[in-house]
């Protein structure tokens, strides 16, 4: 594991990372979801992905990464971006996963690989509606600790920072950005996904011109146990130059 220290919007981050094959020549940018780290994916394909160099990186405020400021996915995709140029590895592919597909596809590498990427709204269940429309008519009461009775549990123990940046981030439409992208996408999912269902993954792949989506038995984190079809698939389509 390694440390980068960089600066953006005239503040400091300090960003773990980890490189795996590092005598290779050719680099594939591996970023991990929302609440999650860079070691569940070298979990999944730091042994798989033998043919090229690979960067895990712990985005800002996950794992050992530091984050002070209210973030948006773009203030991510541009820190990512003075990381890379700060380490001097340019990635010609980029995966991600759930949020960390939003930031791979804002970097707008040659070869986009997502893994149930997050980016399409769905509509939140009944249940929440009606927790969210308590929380509002009850927030103007001060009622202490409310945040906590009605907070999601993707974002419970956060800092003031991370639970706005998660604010910021958790129903954006990415409709417009993955339509813009111009690469080659390699789209991987998980059938029982609940987080990001299915029907969204193909309509991201509806929307990028070219792309090839792949079905899989297992839930949001179903690459965990298809980490070996994924890469030979990686390895057999995407041509690196």
């Amino acid at each position: 594991m390694a440390l980068k220290e960089i600066t953006y919007k005239d503040k400091r981050f300090k960003l773990s990372y980890e490189i795996v094959n590092s005598d290779k020549n050719i680099d594939i940018l591996i970023l991990h979801g929302w609440g999650s780290n860079k070691e569940i994916m070298k979990q999944a394909f730091g042994k798989e992905l033998d043919r090229y160099r690979q960067i895990y990186l712990d985005l800002p405020g996950f794992g050992g990464s530091s984050n002070s400021m209210i973030l948006t996915t773009m203030d991510y995709a541009n820190i990512v971006s003075i990381f890379i140029e700060a380490i001097k590895i340019y990635p010609t592919a980029i995966m991600g996963h759930s949020f960390g597909g939003k930031v791979a596809t804002l970097l707008n590498p040659r070869y986009l690989i997502l893994l149930s990427s997050a980016g399409i709204k769905i509509e939140k269940p009944l249940s929440v509606r009606i927790k969210i429309a308590i929380f509002k008519l009850l927030k103007p009461l001060g009622i202490g600790k409310i945040r906590e009775l009605f907070i999601s549990s993707d974002a419970k123990g956060m800092s003031h920072e991370m639970y706005e940046t998660f604010k910021n981030v958790v129903d954006e439409d990415f409709r417009e950005e993955f339509n813009k992208y111009g690469g080659d996408a390699l789209i991987f999912w998980g059938e029982q996904d609940t987080a990001t269902p299915l029907y969204t993954g193909k309509e991201i792949a509806s929307l990028i011109q070219s792309s090839i989506l792949y079905t899989l038995n297992g839930d949001h984190f179903f690459f965990l146990k298809h980490a070996k079809f994924i890469s030979n698939e990686i390895k057999s389509k995407v041509f690196l130059e």
